[in-house]
């Protein structure tokens, strides 16, 4: 059987600079990958390729079966790739509840109602449903943060990209989304986690993917790649501590 995600070759440079180079990966469908490297390594720009925010300079990327490279994000959400931001992206003038009524609406024979529905459930699943006729403006940054995870579930996503969800998250809020997570990757939705938070990729995830130069230098599990002497060197340099 094929890999639910094949990159193959995949290069990026931005005006001679060389983000991504020459980069194989496959993913298989339902696992839950932690992709981590030191910043400027190639790991957001990877998200914005496979989530069709960025062209690929060369190489390809094929999402079950289909190659997927160079289509509209748009696009790429009717096929199930869902993504969230480093910087979240919510429209902040509408309310929470229009926020996921949005991505609702890409499912063409659905109902208002059954959008409407849907998207309350999810507010509830999320915690979210007192604020459901706040505006999003109005949302705290881990609020928006879970706003943005119900935008990607009203996807009913099969693969889902994350990048950097944790960032200023509070202990308790954090350990929800863990949860999330999980109940994302337990119903079979494939997971790609971009996080500098080294204890959110190894808790949650099953295999690590280390970038750095635009090269993958490391890919196994949490403990292999936790003691691969080249991660060590590439967060820490020569001087590093094992």
């Amino acid at each position: 059987m094929s890999p639910q995600l094949e990159i193959k070759q995949l290069t990026k440079s931005f005006q001679g600079l060389v983000a991504l180079d020459a980069v194989d990966l496959s993913i298989e469908a339902g696992d839950l990958v932690g992709l981590i490297g030191p910043n400027g390594s190639g790991k957001t720009t990877m998200l914005n390729i496979v989530g069709g925010y960025y062209d690929a300079s060369s190489g390809r990327v094929d999402f079950q079966g289909q190659r997927i490279d160079g289509k509209a994000p748009s696009a790429l959400a009717r096929l199930g790739i869902g993504r969230s931001f480093q910087v979240t992206k919510v429209f902040k003038r509408l309310t929470v509840l229009e926020n996921l009524v949005v991505p609702g609406a890409t499912d063409w024979t659905a109902g208002k109602a059954s959008i409407v529905e849907r998207a309350m459930q999810i507010l509830r699943e999320l915690n979210l449903e007192r604020l459901a006729t706040e505006r999003a403006s109005s949302l705290s940054g881990g609020q928006a943060k879970l706003l943005e995870f119900g935008r990607i579930m009203m996807l009913s996503p099969k693969l889902v990209l994350l990048d950097e969800p944790f960032g200023g998250v509070h202990p308790e809020l954090k350990a929800f989304m863990y949860e999330r997570i999980r109940d994302w990757n337990a119903a079979g939705v494939t997971v790609i986690l971009v996080s500098h938070d080294m204890g959110s990729i190894f808790d949650l995830c099953r295999r690590v993917v280390t970038l750095s130069y635009g090269h993958i230098i490391a890919d196994g599990t949490p403990e292999e790649v936790r003691n691969d002497p080249a991660v060590l060197d590439a967060y820490l340099g020569d001087h590093h501590v094992a």
